[in-house]
């Protein structure tokens, strides 16, 4: 019965309003001591006094999640829903921060996007300092229009999704909502009033004083007129100046064009110069060609000459012989010629061919032939 949403609350962006809690959070909540300790039989009258005890904000922290006083005292607004007066004497309420803040956090769950804009942008201009409590359990220095400023801007803030809202110039454009002003906008005014009184006040003395400057006398005419001379003087110095250096300026170009005149013959001589001795080097190395072309066939006329004279030689060897050489080797003619006849002799005796029976003479002619022993009879 202590978690259970009241009966006569209506439902909140069709839902029930403790369902703006994701249920992970819900539970946490539901079973932290100080909900079930300083929350239960809290009503809109009781929970002031509960909001004016509050010394930080912040969602969850630690390992476990517990959440804080300002989440579970949020939770217990969300079952009971106090009326819309409440909630916004909440808002405007100057000496108790934490307070402000719990209904702006409240007012931003469930309030409509004009009454969101038109409640909390004016905490924008409440710099006071608040303690927040971060996931790791310290504490950080924050301020109540970073607070606000974070409802507003962004989709999650103490571990709660905040709704979706529209954009303040759609409300701007459909009519909803007014242009914003500011708190600061009648100093800018004032202060605007006073720069233009001192601007047209600047401008009068300025004029005050061309006036008197203006005023003729006799020393000032003589001081003018000295003056009217002295630059009709420095004006005609400054044409005579003028039209020396065009003089100067006229012979430089004169000077400039000759030498670039010469510069242009110049590389033309140069051009034909390295063409002429271009074609030099090609004749020249023409001429190295054909001188080594000549040179080449006469060294191979050479060899081949010297190799058919090597032939000849070795062909023609006994032509090349000695008398001597020739006298001694038709001597030993007639001696090698006698060893013949012998051998020839001795090889027709021992082969049998020579037999006096024609048969026997021919059976060892055929064995001759074959290789075989000569009968013997």
């Amino acid at each position: 019965m202590a978690n259970r949403t009241d009966p006569a609350a209506k439902s909140i962006r069709g839902t029930n309003p403790q369902n703006l809690v994701e249920k992970i959070v819900r539970s946490k909540i539901y079973q932290n001591t100080y909900w079930k300790e300083q929350c239960f039989g809290l009503t809109a009258e009781t929970l002031v006094d509960k909001a004016m005890e509050l010394d930080h904000i912040g969602g969850t922290y630690g390992g476990n999640r517990k959440p804080t006083p300002f989440m579970c005292l949020v939770m217990k607004m969300l079952q009971i829903q106090p009326e819309k007066d409440i909630v916004v004497e909440f808002i405007k309420n100057d000496d108790y921060k934490y307070v402000r803040v719990l209904g702006a956090f409240y007012l931003r769950l469930t309030g409509i996007d004009s009454d969101i804009y038109r409640y909390l942008e004016p905490l924008y201009n409440d710099y006071r300092k608040v303690r927040r409590k971060s996931p790791d359990g310290n504490f950080m220095l924050t301020h109540v229009d970073e607070v606000i400023d974070e409802l507003l801007t962004r989709d999650y803030s103490c571990d709660i999704a905040l709704p979706r809202i529209k954009k303040r110039w759609t409300l701007e454009s459909l009519g909803v909502l007014d242009a914003r002003k500011s708190v600061l906008e009648d100093d800018f005014e004032e202060e605007e009033e006073k720069d233009e009184m001192e601007q047209d006040g600047l401008e009068e003395e300025v004029a005050h004083e061309k006036d008197y400057y203006r005023a003729r006398s006799p020393a000032r005419e003589r001081e003018r007129d000295w003056r009217r001379d002295s630059h009709r003087h420095r004006d005609r110095d400054y044409d005579r100046d003028r039209d020396y250096d065009r003089e100067r300026g006229r012979g430089r170009d004169r000077e400039r064009d000759r030498d670039r005149d010469r510069e242009r013959d110049r590389d033309r001589y140069r051009l034909r110069e390295e063409k002429e001795y271009g074609y030099e080097r090609e004749r020249d190395r023409e001429r190295e060609g054909r001188e080594r072309d000549r040179r080449d066939r006469e060294r191979g006329r050479r060899r081949s000459h010297s190799r058919s004279r090597s032939r000849e030689r070795k062909r023609h060897g006994r032509s090349s012989m000695s008398p001597r050489r020739h006298e001694a080797e038709d001597g030993n003619a007639p001696e090698e010629s006698k060893k013949k006849g012998k051998k020839e002799k001795k090889e027709k005796k021992d082969d049998g061919t020579d037999h006096p029976d024609p048969e026997i003479a021919e059976a060892n002619r055929i064995r001759a032939s074959l290789g075989l022993k000569p009968l013997k009879l």
